[in-house]
């Protein structure tokens, strides 16, 4: 069982606060500065990828311009989605994790070896958006099904998307507390940057995540620092994200995601729908069973 947050609304209570939230506007977050608008209106979200770009579906990093990044695929065991596969000519592959990658520590990569190892005997690798578990950070940005949705207000941003309503807190010039309890989405700060930037830091994460869909695990000493600017003249943005962690990496490493503005009806604005309903495992195929309540909330 998970909560997002202990002060988290209903599905139903955020969707009908968002139109209100972005009616006030971010401005009255800061009076006395320029800050970035990331919900003009109810029916803009954002959708990761760039169809044009290295990265269409936006389910995996893109490498910083220079210096250590994030895991990719092994190049014995190149990766390709059903778009990639496509455009290819080739059957979808899974992800095979290229462990040659100098950041991971030898812990890391002896239980990635394992992961890899099924996933090459055959098995369906583990994805958190597929089997409706919380992503974590910095794995929420790997999102690439529906729009993340920003809602910001004074002392706080919130982002969140209409499947199953995973909801990350952002709190607005405050400092984090000096011994946060470990969560699914740790505990985020945030200010905003140069009338265009985003800067959210997050630390206090569980190590029940991964940083990534190439199942790279970390430990509770994970601190994430995303930049989130928009660009384009409205129409994108593009997210820089550095992530330390002495406890699972050799060094601190980055990485690059972009989105798109989504107006789609379907998806905006924000409404509720469901991911854990008919996703049992009906092949057998040993999946990660979906999250479970031991006891009802109401």
């Amino acid at each position: 069982m998970y909560r997002l947050a202990p002060n988290a609304k209903s599905p139903s209570l955020i969707a009908g606060v968002v139109a209100a939230a972005v009616l006030m506007g971010p401005a009255m977050a800061a009076e006395s500065a320029p800050v970035p608008n990331f919900a003009p209106d109810s029916r803009i979200g954002w959708i990761a990828g760039d169809p044009n770009g290295e990265n269409p579906v936006g389910q995996d990093f893109l490498q910083p311009p220079s210096g250590p990044g994030p895991v990719t695929f092994d190049k014995a065991h190149r990766y390709y989605d059903t778009a990639a596969a496509k455009r290819a000519g080739v059957t979808p592959t899974l992800r095979v994790a290229d462990l040659s990658n100098p950041i991971l520590q030898p812990w890391v990569i002896e239980r990635m070896r394992k992961e890899n190892a099924a996933v090459i005997a055959g098995k369906i690798g583990f994805t958190a958006r597929s089997r409706c578990w919380p992503h974590g950070v910095p794995g929420f940005l790997l999102y690439p099904v529906h729009p993340i949705i920003f809602i910001q207000t004074a002392k706080e941003v919130l982002m969140t998307w209409g499947q199953d309503f995973q909801l990350r807190h952002v709190y607005l010039n405050v400092k984090h507390s000096e011994y946060p309890n470990p969560s699914w989405y740790g505990e985020s700060v945030g200010h905003y940057e140069n009338g265009d930037t985003l800067v959210v830091d997050t630390i206090g994460l569980n190590d029940r995540t991964y940083v990534d869909n190439y199942r790279t695990p970390h430990t509770t000493q994970l601190h994430v620092v995303e930049r989130f600017r928009i660009i384009d003249n409205g129409a994108a943005l593009d997210v820089r994200v550095r992530v330390e962690d002495r406890g699972a990496f050799t060094m601190p490493w980055n990485a690059v995601q972009h989105y798109r503005v989504d107006h789609r009806p379907g998806e905006v604005p924000l409404h509720e729908m469901m991911c854990a309903e008919n996703n049992s495992d009906h092949f057998h195929q040993g999946l990660v069973p979906i999250p479970q309540s031991a006891q009802p909330d109401f």
